[in-house]
C-alpha cells in the first residue's frame, strides 16, 4: 500500500494535548491530570485530582463544520475548546477556552445520582462571530454560546486616577464623569437554553438537522425533536417503551438525521437493525420508511450472539448515500437504496472472538465503540483496544493501523498496514498487527471516541485523558 493520504497510509501523530508523561499508567481507575497540561484545573472543582479519579477522561470529542474549532466533553462535566493554530503551516490547535456545562445532580423522586459526564457535543454552524453548541449530559441538554467579551474597567474618577488617590472635588465644577478603558479580551461561555425534563433514560445521542432549526435527543426508548429556539417544550417521534416492561426486547442505541434532507433520520437499535424515519409520514415516526439488518448466520448464533451484533454507533455519509455502522466486532457500509444487506463488512476485531466469555466477565463486551467517516467520505475510522485504532479505505479495503499512546510523540512512529487479502503486506512488515492481536491487550484502555476533519486529513482520538492529533499531509 502506498504511503499517501489517498489510500490510507502516511498517517502521522501530529499533537498530543495532556500530560505526555504517564499516559501508560492511566486507566480509568487511576487519577489522571487535566486535559489540558498547560492549563490549571479550573478553581471550581476546589478539590485535589486523587479525589476525582476519573472526572478528566474525555467522553466526546467533536470538530465544527469548518475543522477550525475543535470540542471535547469530559467526565467532570467540563467542555474544552481549542482552535486552529493559524501561525503554523501544519494542522496544529491551541487552548482556546474551557467551561462547566453540567454538574451532578440528585433525582430525589428516583433517589438517582445524574453525573455531570458529558455524553456528547454538537457544534451548530455559526450565523455570527459567536460559536453554538449543544453539550448533554445523561438528563440535560444546554445550547452554549462562546464568544469574545472586551473587559473594561474603570480608570479614572473623582477619587482616583488609576491607582492614585485624588483629594475630594471641592467645587461643583470639578466633578467629572468616571472614565473607562479597555484590559483584555476573554472568552465568554452562557447557556443560552436549557432542555430539560424531557427524557425518562439516559440521553445518549443528539443531533442538529441540517435546517440548523431544529434537532433530536434519543434516550434508551424514545426519540425526542426540539425547536433550538424553544426548550420548554419537545415533541416526542419515536416512542419504542412497551406497556409492560417486562416485554422489553431492544432499547435505542444511537440516533442521527440524514445531513442533507431535514425530514429524515435514522436510529439503530440493540436487535442489529438501523430504521430510517421519514418525519413526512405521520406525527409519531414509529413505523419506519426503511429498515436495514442483515440475516444472522444460524450456525454462528451463540451465548453472546445479541450483545456483540447491537449496533453501538451510527453515522450518515456527508452526501448522505452510505450508512457507517459499528457493532462490537465489526463496521457495516450500508446503502440508503439496499435493505437487504450492507454493501461491506468490516472486521474490527476478530480475534477477540474466543476471549467473548472474559469479555463478558470484566464488561468489556458492552463497550460503545463509535465510527467515523473522512472528509471525503472514501475512508472510515473506528477504535479497539490498547489504545488501537484503524483507518480504512472503503474503496480498496486497504487500512491502516494506529496506536495513540506515548510512543506516538517520541517516535512520530507511521502505523503499520495490514496484510491484503493474499496475506501478503505492504510497506513495513509487521507493523502494529501482531501487537494489536497479541495476548497481552490491555481492555482498560480504548480508544472509543474520535471526529474526523471535515476538510483534511486530519483526525481527532481521544485515549483516556489525552486528546491525539493525526494528520496526513
Amino acid at each position: 500500500m502506498d504511503l499517501d493520504p489517498s489510500g490510507s497510509g502516511g498517517w502521522r501523530f501530529a499533537q498530543c494535548f495532556g500530560d505526555k508523561g504517564d499516559v501508560e499508567d492511566i486507566t480509568e481507575g487511576a487519577s489522571p491530570p487535566h486535559l489540558c497540561a498547560a492549563v490549571p484545573p479550573p478553581s471550581y472543582l476546589n478539590v485535589t485530582p486523587a479525589r476525582l479519579p476519573s472526572a478528566d477522561i474525555i467522553s466526546t470529542v467533536e470538530f465544527d463544520s469548518t475543522g477550525n474549532y475543535l470540542a471535547t466533553g469530559d467526565k467532570g462535566g467540563r467542555v474544552v475548546l481549542f482552535e486552529r493554530n493559524e501561525s503554523k503551516k501544519s494542522c496544529e490547535y491551541k487552548f482556546y477556552t474551557e467551561f462547566q456545562s453540567h454538574e451532578p445532580e440528585f433525582d430525589y423522586l428516583k433517589s438517582l445520582e445524574i453525573e455531570e459526564k458529558i455524553n456528547k457535543i454538537k457544534w451548530c454552524k455559526r450565523q455570527n462571530t459567536a460559536h453554538m453548541l449543544l453539550t448533554t449530559n445523561d438528563k440535560t441538554i444546554k445550547l452554549w454560546k462562546v464568544f469574545e467579551k472586551s473587559l473594561r474597567v474603570v480608570s479614572e474618577t473623582n477619587h482616583y486616577e488609576g491607582q492614585r488617590p485624588l483629594p475630594p472635588p471641592s467645587l461643583r465644577s470639578h466633578l467629572k464623569l468616571p472614565r473607562m478603558m479597555f484590559q483584555e479580551n476573554i472568552i465568554a461561555a452562557l447557556p443560552r437554553k436549557v432542555y430539560a425534563n424531557a427524557h425518562a433514560y439516559h440521553i445518549h445521542s443528539i443531533s442538529v438537522n441540517s435546517d440548523q432549526e431544529t434537532y433530536i435527543s434519543a434516550d434508551d426508548l424514545r426519540v425526542n425533536l426540539w425547536n433550538l429556539g424553544i426548550s420548554n417544550q419537545s415533541f416526542n417521534i419515536v416512542d419504542i417503551k412497551p406497556v409492560n416492561m417486562e416485554e422489553l426486547t431492544e432499547v435505542i442505541t444511537a440516533a442521527e438525521f440524514h445531513p442533507q434532507q431535514c425530514n429524515l433520520f435514522m436510529y439503530s437499535s440493540s436487535k442489529s437493525n438501523i430504521k430510517l424515519a421519514d418525519m413526512r409520514d405521520s406525527a409519531l415516526c414509529d413505523r419506519h420508511a426503511k429498515c436495514f439488518e442483515e440475516e444472522e448466520d444460524p450456525s454462528t448464533r451463540s451465548f453472546f450472539s445479541e450483545i456483540i451484533s447491537s449496533i453501538s454507533d451510527v453515522k450518515f455519509s456527508h452526501d448522505g448515500r452510505y450508512i457507517l455502522a459499528r457493532d462490537y466486532l465489526s463496521l457495516k457500509i450500508w446503502d440508503i437504496n439496499m435493505e437487504s444487506k450492507p454493501v461491506k463488512t468490516i472486521p474490527i476485531h476478530d480475534h477477540l472472538r474466543g476471549k467473548l466469555c472474559d469479555l463478558y466477565e470484566n464488561d468489556c463486551i458492552f463497550d460503545k465503540f463509535e465510527c467515523v467517516w473522512g472528509g471525503d467520505d472514501q475512508h472510515v475510522l473506528t477504535g479497539s483496544y490498547h489504545n488501537f485504532f484503524r483507518i480504512f479505505d472503503v474503496e480498496s479495503s486497504n487500512d491502516v493501523v494506529l496506536q495513540a499512546d506515548k510512543s506516538a510523540f517520541k517516535a512520530k512512529k507511521i502505523g503499520g498496514p495490514l496484510p491484503n487479502r493474499n496475506g501478503q503486506r505492504n510497506g513495513r512488515p509487521g507493523g502494529l498487527r501482531e501487537a494489536m492481536q497479541s495476548e497481552t491487550l490491555d481492555f482498560t484502555k480504548k480508544i472509543l471516541h474520535a471526529s474526523w476533519h471535515p476538510r483534511e486529513n486530519t483526525i481527532a482520538i481521544a485515549a483516556t485523558n489525552n486528546l491525539f492529533l493525526y494528520s496526513a499531509a
